[in-house]
């Protein structure tokens, strides 16, 4: 079998005389004679088909040829990303000192059936304070502060007033702060304050963060509304701060009284704390799918320009707070060289170095010849004989970091009063290298862009340079005279697919992600536009549909086909007219809905079918509609489609 032909220009000999009659036209009126037997227009014909038999040869290019042509415009592809995760860390038991985890901890799967672990290295350090019980007070719907005891046996506390209200809160000041750690309030309290539901009290737990209340999560309540003893386990945000409130400096927490629905249970009388301690147990850290290497020997200099050096372990995870180091020996020890994106700027006395990430290759300046026949070096040569050593790079990346939670477990390298270790969440955020194909459609683009955002287009483009593990990217303009001249950037992350739909907190994209590539898009924007990365408005469409089956068909198994045919047309990766994901704002109708459903085997029939929006953070559900409209910065998402089979 013949293998298929690149086509790097499709234009053939007609379409070339066309071009260039068309010209003739534009740049020479007074020609006015395009027949065949005008001489000018044989000269036309002659070269268009030396041209044709140019662009032939030109598509017979190889694979390979064409990547050397585009690294020799600065363009290569990009290399695996790696997936990302929080790694949480538990201690052994209270410490009364601080227990670090240091940066680049390395945990793993275990290994299993012979083949290599999954690791990942942590991205900075971690720090798990001991802390204790400093400070208690409450605050009522308004805002007001008043301090409270500390409980005793004698003296207990009443968490909210007596007749509790939504925005009460209960606060708990804690003797330092507690950034990203695992804290337990170990609570005694008694049956006091009724009402509510032991297993969804109307209870939101918060950290103060200098600037606002940001959301704990509770791992584990076993007070049931704080109304018995037991322990409450929450995981401490990132930016938890110490502060002043209610007079008293503490790093401070606490328990809001959120709004409930109509007719939920709500407390009818406050809970009554008899004691309460708190104690660091853990804490967490953001993880990368990569591994540490430091000190590889690259090998020994050749005394020349332009030497190549290859890693021994490719491709290379690039990440913004590591800096990738050359050493060269000299006779007084290892001289440090820098990376450069291209050597432009480089003199004959610059120590610098190109690194190709994809394939792991190391490359340093060349020589170019001048017209008078001398050499201009673009960098420094290290001396004949000189060893060359890398300081430390990362390695990994790929769809295989997408790990399920639970599976980081082990340990490389114990630390002391560290029990154990856990991802608490499926890592996400690990993808292939660049495909040959991407890189072609690619390279023209960025020659375009030239490294600057002007249009649209340039700015999706710069997006996936800065961050190419996301799946999906799209710039569309602000709304509204307050938001004139902003670009809202809209980043759907690329979500494994070993479960069957998505769920909805896999499409938020990693808060490291939009933050590097607001910085990268940041200097590279037009003065004056105001550009905004985040996720886009995902509206949820719920779908409940009637289906005669045809004769002999198995209920269980059409019901199950139609809500897969569903939840795959209305995906935002793999959904859609084009299979590439649902459009940015594209409306769904009711009649694409039934033309789905009637596609489905073992369906005779679509008797009627029903859309409503709903909100998947609050669950709430909208009216039936024929026609849901989307905003520009939106995407649909299939949520709880109901499916009724029938016999015909």
């Amino acid at each position: 079998m013949a293998l298929p032909t690149p086509s790097l220009d499709d234009r053939r000999f007609q379409d070339l005389v066309d071009d260039a009659k068309r010209l003739v036209q534009e740049r020479c009126p007074e020609w006015t004679d395009h027949n065949v037997s005008d001489p000018g227009v044989t000269l036309i014909e002659v070269f268009a088909w030396m041209t044709d038999q140019l662009l032939y040869r030109l598509n017979r290019v190889p694979d390979l040829n064409y990547l050397k042509f585009l690294e020799l415009l600065g363009i290569r592809r990009f290399p695996p990303a790696g997936a990302r995760s929080d790694l949480t860390f538990w201690l052994s038991s209270q410490r009364p000192e601080t227990v670090r985890v240091p940066a680049r901890a390395e945990v793993s799967t275990r290994r299993v059936d012979g083949e290599d672990p999954v690791v990942f290295t942590t991205d900075r350090d971690l720090a798990m304070p001991p802390c204790t019980l400093a400070a208690l007070a409450s605050t009522d719907a308004g805002g007001t502060a008043r301090r409270h005891p500390l409980p005793e046996p004698e003296t207990a506390v009443f968490a909210f007033s007596a007749l509790p209200e939504p925005g009460e809160a209960f606060l708990v000041g804690l003797s330092a702060a507690v950034p990203s750690c695992a804290v337990i309030l170990r609570v005694d309290a008694r049956i006091e304050g009724i009402g509510v539901d032991p297993a969804n009290p109307p209870l939101e737990w918060e950290a103060w963060t200098g600037d606002d209340w940001e959301v704990c999560e509770v791992a584990r309540d076993e007070t049931g509304g704080l109304n018995r003893a037991g322990d409450i386990l929450l995981h401490v945000p990132r930016g938890h701060v110490r502060s002043i409130l209610a007079s008293e400096m503490a790093g401070w927490l606490r328990c809001r009284l959120r709004d409930v629905e109509e007719g939920a249970p709500f407390y009818i009388s406050s809970p009554e704390i008899v004691s309460l301690s708190a104690f660091t147990i853990g804490g967490t850290v953001d993880a990368t799918h990569a591994r540490q290497i430091n000190g590889e020997i690259l090998g020994v200099s050749e005394g020349v320009a332009g030497q190549r050096f290859q890693l021994e372990q490719a491709p290379v995870v690039l990440e913004e707070d590591l800096q990738t180091i050359v050493e060269v020996t000299t006779g007084e020890g290892w001289e440090e060289w820098e990376e450069v994106p291209s050597f432009s700027e480089s003199d004959a006395d610059s120590r610098h170095f190109m690194l190709d990430p994809a394939s792991g290759e190391i490359t340093l300046g060349p020589a170019v010849r001048e017209p008078d026949g001398t050499l201009r070096r673009y960098g420094a040569v290290p001396p004949n004989g000189a060893m060359l050593r890398i300081r430390s790079y990362l390695t990994g990346g790929g769809p295989r970091g997408n790990v399920a939670r639970g599976v980081l477990s082990v340990l490389r390298k114990p630390i002391p009063y560290v029990a154990s270790v856990e991802n608490r969440r499926q890592a996400v955020g690990g993808v292939a290298g660049e495909t040959i194909e991407n890189v072609k459609v690619r390279g023209p683009l960025a020659l375009r862009a030239g490294d600057r955002a002007v249009t649209a287009a340039d700015y999706e483009q710069l997006a996936r340079e800065a961050a190419p593990e996301v799946a999906r990217v799209a710039a569309v303009g602000a709304e509204g005279e307050a938001e004139a001249g902003g670009l809202r950037v809209l980043v759907v992350p690329a979500v494994p697919r070993r479960e069957g739909r998505l769920r909805f907190e896999q499409l938020e994209p990693h808060p490291e992600t939009v933050a590097k590539i607001g910085r990268f898009l940041d200097t590279r924007r037009v003065l004056g536009v105001r550009v905004v990365v985040e996720p886009p408005l995902y509206v949820g469409l719920r779908i409940a549909g009637l289906v005669r089956m045809a004769l002999g068909a198995d209920k269980a198994r059409v019901e199950a086909d139609a809500l897969a045919a569903l939840n795959g047309y209305f995906d935002p990766l793999l959904g859609g007219p084009d299979g590439d994901g649902w459009p940015f704002g594209r409306p769904v109708l009711s009649g694409e809905v039934y033309s789905l459903l009637q596609k489905v085997r073992g369906v005779e029939t679509v008797e009627d079918v029903r859309m409503f929006a709903a909100d998947p953070t609050t669950n709430q559900v909208g009216a039936a509609t024929d026609r849901l409209e989307l905003p520009p910065h939106a995407l649909v998402f299939s949520y709880q489609h109901r499916i009724l089979a029938e016999p015909d």
